[in-house]
């Protein structure tokens, strides 16, 4: 077969353009985007190379989303979490690897693990990168350092550490294992039974060496973070991400957008009752979470409003399914009618999130060079982000993983 495929009959959409592009092509070689333009020009670059091709009927071909939030291990209080909980190694990888190849699917063709257990995010990361599984590009974290019982130590493969000292070879501990990235716990959380939202669990030492020992190395720093205080503390010491921010005020926002500190507000998890009934969440975790997406949207507004940089991320499974959609289209749903708009949340699934990864100049848009990582839509996503349920083609790496159109036929020759 042929690596070269036209993707035709399409109207292109992302981030950069003001508006779609009608009548379009992309041409795909190998992995990469050869050619997007007009059906004419496409075709005229293409040549007489021989290739597939794909009508997509006039349908909206834009960027895969990148989900900055998940964890495929992802294990809440309950008897579906302590199933997790239980598994052995083995039982554990294949687990995510199951959740990986359902979120490609449903669109999602980058995520950002921000705390899996026993790193078994990196083999996974590096079987999907060889070819040998189907996912999504991982970006990870490894393990979340937390302090000693502190949020996530259990749920999540939290690294327990305590004191300046400990924090850094935390890090060093994560990098060392290959992690893109740092994830440190600094507040009480949704999940965690002995805490409350608010509970701080980390020093101000703890947190300058965290955060300083990430940029030593070369790595960003995010943290799961709910109340202001603490988060202000963390974006003066040189925070680059604050994960859900249940309760933010216009002050701290006004630093985050200063200082250049992203936002990751996970809105979906405090507005997802059948979610966790059917994971058998106890009513503790529900009342706490569900009582907090009041304040949390009221943060997220905020955040907005101030500048703040603004980045997809569902915390649930992105392919679970989920109020008649996926849990990452469900999201960024929530953040488009919450305060952003069609066309912001679709750059805050796509360039804006590629821009914090330090790959945009890679993924993020349609532009030759790129990846062809694509999705196909019935409608134009800048115009309204519901039209990401009607997801119908997912491309990765310029092969098509997804094609509800079956529409692909190899050619006798490049005129047809």
């Amino acid at each position: 077969m042929s690596s070269d495929l036209l993707l035709h009959n399409c109207s292109i959409i992302d981030a950069t353009r003001a508006d779609a592009l009608i009548g379009a092509a992309v041409w795909i070689s190998d992995n990469k985007i050869a050619a997007v333009g007009t059906e004419t020009d496409v075709r005229d670059a293409l040549g007489d190379r021989r290739h597939q091709v794909m009508d997509l009927g006039g349908r909206f071909l834009s960027p895969g989303l990148i989900n900055m939030h998940t964890h495929l291990s992802l294990s809440l209080p309950g008897p579906r979490g302590a199933e997790i909980k239980s598994m052995s190694a083995p039982q554990l990888v294949l687990h995510m690897a199951d959740g990986a190849a359902r979120t490609l699917k449903c669109g999602v063709t980058t995520i950002r693990c921000v705390g899996e257990k026993d790193h078994a995010d990196f083999p996974l990361k590096a079987s999907i990168e060889a070819g040998k599984l189907q996912g999504p590009r991982m970006f990870t974290a490894g393990r979340p350092i937390c302090c000693t019982g502190g949020h996530g130590h259990g749920s999540s493969g939290g690294l327990e550490c305590d004191g300046a000292t400990g924090f850094r070879q935390g890090v060093r501990q994560q990098i060392r294992a290959g992690a893109d990235f740092v994830k440190v716990m600094i507040s009480g959380g949704l999940s965690g039974q002995h805490e409350e939202i608010d509970t701080r669990q980390v020093t101000r030492d703890e947190l300058e060496a965290a955060i300083t020992t990430a940029h030593e190395w070369g790595r960003k720093i995010t943290a799961h973070a709910g109340p202001a205080p603490i988060i202000a503390e963390a974006v003066e010491l040189g925070l680059d991400c604050v994960e859900h921010g249940y309760q933010l005020t216009d002050e701290v926002t006004s630093a985050m957008a200063e200082k250049g500190c992203a936002l990751v507000p996970t809105l979906v998890v405090t507005r997802c009752k059948s979610f966790f009934d059917e994971l058998g969440v106890p009513e503790w975790m529900q009342q706490r979470a569900l009582g907090a997406g009041e304040r949390h949207m009221q943060s997220f507004r905020s955040a907005v409003a101030a500048g703040v940089t603004v980045m997809l991320g569902s915390d649930m499974p992105p392919f679970w399914t989920f109020e008649g959609t996926s849990a990452a289209v469900r999201e960024l749903e929530h953040m488009s009618d919450g305060a952003l708009g069609a066309k912001a949340a679709l750059a805050a699934a796509t360039i804006v999130p590629a821009q914090w990864l330090r790959v945009d100049d890679m993924l993020g848009t349609v532009e030759a060079g790129k990846y062809a990582d694509l999705i196909v839509t019935d409608g134009d996503p800048s115009l309204d982000t519901s039209t990401y349920r009607t997801l119908s083609v997912v491309v990765k790496d310029g092969v098509i993983v997804r094609d509800d159109l079956s529409a692909v036929y190899e050619p006798e020759d490049a005129t047809v």
